[in-house]
């Protein structure tokens, strides 16, 4: 068995209506997976052929606004770690929440007994560069990485179909100056999909939604669901869904409700896709904590 874990950002479960711009998205790949327009806040869990649909929490029994290391560092390791530190932590974790990656990392487990992990995700040289210098902090998921011992992957990678930026399509690269393909979702995708195949676990992260929800911009999150449809339904046609896992997760919602410049208290969809999902276990999963131990059990670990 092999997982593709695709993280979106900021990806909640809204209401129906004019302030969801999902409302609005053409969606015609995850329409055909759940049945129907099915990813909204009033659903229960929606399941179809091949796919479920888990509304997950998100506030972690902790008071506040769901945010990023605390959400994302339960979901990468399994511990809740809102209530490990008492608080919800926003942007980049701090050393007590570095020390909870170090110790449960998925990826570290993972590698730890024998499987090939990968992020794959590409970084530019500008990044290390900064981080060496102490001008920029390492996300979450570069901590969860870096825990499993592997090399992160560089433009080099991506310019080699070996790796897939952080918003899929290279436009942001190409816009600060690198010579770089402006890939289509679906080439993004089929990139995507090779990798998964070449290795036990696989992440990828995508952060433009929760950039987009923050900025409150109607039409480009509207874009931002149809590219990841687009996206993720290519990646999913050219993997074996008999023996590869597609699990899309989040960390908290946000995109869902245009009329709010933060976070939302919004459960979040896990979506599982597989021929025999229904045999996977998934009934499991209620919350964020729940993520890492359903896929550290799919992979025997």
């Amino acid at each position: 068995m092999k997982v593709l874990m695709f993280f979106i950002d900021g990806f909640g479960l809204g209401a129906k209506g004019e302030d969801n711009p999902y409302f609005f998205a053409r969606t015609p790949f995850f329409d055909q997976l759940l049945g129907g327009h099915a990813l909204y806040g009033d659903s229960l869990v929606v399941q179809g052929d091949r796919a479920v649909m888990i509304p997950t929490d998100a506030c972690l029994g902790v008071p506040g606004i769901p945010q990023s290391a605390t959400g994302q560092t339960t979901l990468w390791t399994g511990v809740n770690a809102a209530q490990a530190v008492g608080r919800h932590i926003n942007a980049y974790p701090p050393h007590s929440l570095q020390e909870i990656i170090q110790r449960f990392s998925i990826m570290k487990v993972l590698a730890g007994r024998g499987k090939k992990v990968t992020f794959a995700n590409a970084y530019r040289q500008e990044y290390f560069d900064l981080v060496e210098k102490r001008k920029a902090r390492h996300s979450t998921s570069t901590w969860v990485a870096l825990s499993s011992g592997r090399a992160l992957r560089t433009i080099e990678d991506l310019k080699l179909s070996n790796a897939v930026y952080q918003d899929f399509t290279n436009r942001m690269l190409i816009d600060w100056g690198y010579a770089v393909q402006e890939l289509t979702p679906e080439q993004a995708g089929q990139n995507l999909a090779q990798l998964a195949g070449q290795h036990d676990f696989t992440l990828y992260e995508y952060f433009l939604s929760d950039r987009i929800g923050h900025a409150q911009d109607m039409a480009r999150a509207i874009e931002v669901y149809q590219n990841l449809d687009r996206m993720i339904a290519t990646c999913a046609e050219n993997l074996n869904l008999y023996d590869t896992v597609l699990i899309l997760v989040s960390d908290h919602g946000n995109l869902e409700d245009i009329n709010r410049k933060s976070h939302t208290l919004n459960r979040v969809p896990t979506i599982i896709v597989n021929e025999n999902y229904q045999e996977t276990g998934f009934e499991r999963i209620a919350s964020l904590i729940d993520v890492t131990p359903y896929v550290l059990d799919l992979l025997g670990s």
